[in-house]
């Protein structure tokens, strides 16, 4: 049996119980007609009373359960100061302590980086997104400073804990190490000593430009980068970039130099050959004959 609010064509309703048997309903019994709402209500409470003294069903106490439910869920909720959706700074503060970063004293530095990872943004942005999701607050003069200090005081140290943790992961070798370069280009067509027109990988040829050369190790790790003049010819750059990477972290021989066939030209292959530098050298593949190919095939 259940209780039913039955709607009469006056308006008026009428509270009955009723039950159901072979595809039947039957009206066991009328607990009278009311016209407002809270007649109803009450004919209702005095029905559910006497279905639940005379129905002989078992009855499961979900309104108090479910009130006692709301009643918590309002305490926690009157009690929360704020509500921060930092799970992903929690595995990130992880993964930056464990390869090395939190030995460069400066929180800044590890509020960028796990924003970049999360939410890559402008600087203006990133600053909306820490105050919003970690309830980190950075002044954008702040951040605009410490890019300055970053590069003038702390780049040595970034780089060298970098290479240290690609070294580590990799077995204690760098192995193939990968070289390229792009262009950055400026918003002006002011020049500088770094700042001019160059071959603008985004056809960019009126702005002032920089080359950036960059160095990764296999799986993508970032090993080293430099900045060169925009006008500068990107041939000239891989030479400098490998020998000032092997001196400063004592390579040896443990690398072997990958890059695309605008770099690997003639005197650069000379060059790596004469200071014993391993190299991979591209090579279109419709310009071997066929026993070449072969002849190469074997002995790899």
């Amino acid at each position: 049996m259940y209780i039913r609010k039955k709607k009469n064509r006056s308006g008026s309703i009428t509270v009955v119980a009723v039950s159901k048997a072979r595809g039947y309903y039957k009206e066991v019994r009328n607990f009278g007609t009311a016209e407002s709402a809270d007649e109803v209500a009450c004919l209702y409470t005095k029905a559910l009373c006497w279905l639940k003294a005379n129905g002989n069903q078992l009855s499961l106490d979900f309104d108090d359960e479910l009130g006692r439910e709301r009643e918590e869920t309002a305490r926690v909720v009157d009690n929360m100061d704020a509500v921060l959706l930092n799970g992903t700074q929690l595995l990130l503060n992880q993964v930056y302590d464990r390869i090395g970063f939190n030995q460069i004293p400066d929180e800044i530095l590890r509020h960028l980086v796990i924003a970049r990872v999360s939410q890559p943004r402008s600087k203006l942005a990133t600053v909306s997104y820490l105050k919003s999701y970690y309830d980190e607050y950075i002044d954008l003069n702040r951040i605009y400073r410490y890019m300055d200090k970053l590069y003038n005081t702390q780049k040595e140290l970034v780089q060298q804990i970098s290479v240290e943790h690609t070294r580590k992961i990799l077995g204690g070798k760098i192995g193939l190490m990968f070289y390229d370069v792009s262009t950055l280009y400026f918003e002006t067509s002011k020049t500088d000593v770094l700042r001019e027109p160059g071959f603008s990988k985004d056809g960019k040829t009126a702005e002032s430009q920089v080359v950036l050369g960059l160095l990764v190790s296999r799986g993508g790790y970032p090993l080293s980068y430099s900045l060169y003049n925009g006008s500068q010819y990107e041939g000239y750059t891989i030479i400098p970039m490998v020998d000032d990477f092997k001196q400063r972290y004592n390579l040896g021989d443990d690398f072997v130099v990958v890059a695309d066939s605008g770099l690997m030209n003639a005197d650069n292959v000379k060059l790596l050959r004469d200071a014993g530098y391993k190299y991979v050298h591209y090579c279109p593949r419709k310009t071997v004959n066929n026993s070449l190919k072969a002849q190469q095939i074997l002995n790899f």
